[in-house]
């Protein structure tokens, strides 16, 4: 019997079940260290607005980053091209909307109470928010780690984050901002941008 999955059918899959698995990681971390990683969400019209608002600055960077002749950019530019982008080109704006939800939902769930929250509480006041504000985002850059201008671009947007939880007080808003920055950025790099001129 042939596999039903399409190759792409495959990625939707696994990256839906890796971004949704971070999620349960969350959970299952937050139960093992007593840290309810919902503790801080809430549904708020205000808060929801400021996550929306929050994302563009985001895309004002990403515009700055596709903008400046500059070869860290274009290194991670011609990385993209190359293997990730023609995977997320394949999917459908439901496909890509779904990865997005799950990929800000699971990973805001670790970064911020987890990872941020669990170290400012261990270490305390005052250096413990510091600290962990800034483990997060260093982490986070880690994981995003394509090249290594990529893990910097991307341990600020940890940054960013994680100081639009402090300030809310409510996870839902990085929430809203991780996943549909995720959205914007995938459809307009993915389906979109023109497609890279190759050199002859």
């Amino acid at each position: 019997m042939q596999d039903d999955l399409t190759p792409n059918t495959s990625f939707v899959v696994a990256a839906a079940l890796f971004e949704g698995g971070l999620a349960v990681v969350a959970v299952s971390l937050g139960w093992v260290l007593n840290i309810p990683p919902l503790e801080t969400f809430r549904w708020t019209f205000r808060d929801i607005g400021w996550g929306v608002l929050a994302v563009a600055p985001l895309l004002g960077a990403l515009w700055l980053c596709l903008s400046l002749p500059l070869r860290p950019f274009r290194k991670i530019l011609e990385l993209l091209d190359a293997s990730v982008l023609p995977l997320f080109s394949r999917c459908s704006l439901l496909e890509l909307a779904g990865i997005s939800f799950l990929a800000g939902l699971g990973e805001e769930l670790l970064f911020r109470p987890i990872v941020q929250g669990g170290l400012a509480r261990w270490i305390g006041e005052p250096a413990g928010p510091v600290i962990g504000l800034a483990a997060a985002a260093v982490i986070f850059g880690l994981m995003h780690r394509i090249t290594v201008s990529y893990a910097v671009l991307a341990g600020l947007i940890g940054l960013y984050l994680g100081l639009l939880w402090t300030w809310t007080g409510n996870l839902l808003a990085p929430i809203i901002t991780h996943a549909l920055y995720d959205f914007l950025a995938l459809t307009y790099l993915a389906k979109i941008r023109p497609p890279p001129v190759e050199d002859s």
